[in-house]
């Protein structure tokens, strides 16, 4: 049996007309960094982006499925004003205020060749859970 952390990765799970995200990792701040290069790469192919724009981001929620949930939601709010994808994010965590830099650029149609606008995150399979091997999970469904 292997009791080695998981490395820090990130998954899409089906969900009707929607997508899901996850990440999975051995820091809650870590599995926060995936599911947001998952919601990257629901629009893009996270490679094609480059981190060469950093945006500071703030939120805070009275509980960690909440504070994913703003987390989420705030990174589209960041991409629909500024017309920007991210690539890469760090993510610290206290008391229930994030506190994150995201990395990206702005938008070219023809380089990124966005998929879909995503909408916002929902409730929908939303859960953060630490699983018996201590690895992180964060997963929501995003409209799209």
């Amino acid at each position: 049996m292997n009791n080695k952390p998981a490395t820090p990765h990130w998954e899409h799970f089906e969900h009707q007309a929607d997508i899901g995200i996850r990440g999975i990792a051995p820091t809650l701040e870590q599995a926060f960094e995936q599911a947001a290069i998952a919601m990257t790469a629901v629009v893009t192919v996270p490679d094609r982006v480059l981190d060469s724009t950093a945006v500071a981001i703030t939120c805070a929620a009275p509980d960690t499925e909440l504070l994913f949930v703003n987390w989420i939601n705030e990174l589209v709010y960041q991409m629909s004003v500024h017309g920007l994808l991210f690539k890469r994010y760090q993510v610290f965590i206290n008391n229930g205020t994030l506190s994150a830099t995201a990395f990206g650029e702005t938008v070219d149609r023809k380089k990124h060749q966005p998929a879909v606008e995503i909408k916002g995150a929902t409730f929908t399979e939303l859960r953060v859970y630490q699983q018996a091997d201590g690895t992180w999970v964060t997963q929501c469904v995003v409209d799209v």
